[in-house]
């Protein structure tokens, strides 16, 4: 029996991989052999990105929430690098506020770039899967789409919808060998929770039962092991990585 964490020959398509938790994710899946794209808003940062990571990665550029520039991305990436094999929807943003206080655009803009581009990149590559019968999609959801959180009503919910399109397109495509999985990040060690407060962080890290943030690395390692070998059997399902913060 041959089952590894190798992925020589597969290629990548990392939305938001120019930093944080994307180029993390990026990163490992180049070092277990696979050619990666990296994706962000800015092509400059996305190719000295790709240069930083190694031969095997080319930048790109796309807004996810702009699907003609999610379809062009994928595109250009076909034709560079002949198949998508594993596909990584990691971008995303926020727009927090209070639901009395959230407007329009905010909820839009937030469920446009999370969920829309999710549906917009998996929808372009599956027919390139099915041909091929294989494929691993993988969604970067939140705890936050599982728990809900106070001034966040726009971003649970688009986190929440990307668990149930994801275990629908698991459900309609696993005959064609193509598997579908979330990840579920906790608190990581970003920039974003750099910026708070040490009192806010100090009450962060009394509720996580590993009493410590998650680094990017953490989240990459579940990403990397559905991508693998190791993950053949697991299709539709949400892997929650926050060190025990949600029991």
């Amino acid at each position: 029996m041959s089952i590894s964490l190798d992925l020589t020959g597969r290629v990548a398509f990392v939305t938001g991989s120019t930093r944080g938790i994307g180029r993390a994710v990026a990163e490992m899946l180049h070092a277990a052999g696979a050619s990666v794209a990296v994706v962000g808003r800015s092509r400059e940062t996305a190719e000295a990105v790709a240069a930083e990571i190694g031969e095997r990665a080319r930048g790109f550029s796309c807004d996810v929430a702009s699907p003609d520039t999610i379809r062009a991305a994928l595109t250009e990436a076909e034709a560079a690098f002949g198949t998508i094999d594993i596909l990584v929807n990691n971008a995303g943003i926020t727009r927090d506020n209070l639901l009395l206080r959230l407007g329009q655009d905010d909820w839009d803009a937030v469920i446009a770039a999370n969920l829309t581009g999710a549906f917009v990149a998996t929808q372009a590559v599956l027919k390139g899967m099915m041909k091929r019968r294989s494929g691993r999609i993988i969604n970067l959801t939140s705890v936050v789409g599982l728990t809900g959180n106070k001034g966040q009503a726009n971003y649970a919910a688009s986190k929440a919808g990307l668990i149930g399109f994801t275990k629908s397109v698991a459900k309609e495509y696993a005959g064609r060998g193509i598997l579908a999985n979330c990840v579920a990040p906790g608190f990581i060690d970003t920039d974003m929770t750099a910026a708070l407060p040490e009192a806010a962080r100090t009450a962060l890290l009394e509720s996580i039962p590993l009493a410590r943030l998650g680094a990017p690395t953490d989240i990459a390692g579940a990403v990397l092991f559905l991508a693998s070998d190791l993950g053949a059997y697991i299709t539709g399902q949400v892997l929650v990585v926050d060190g025990g913060m949600t029991g």
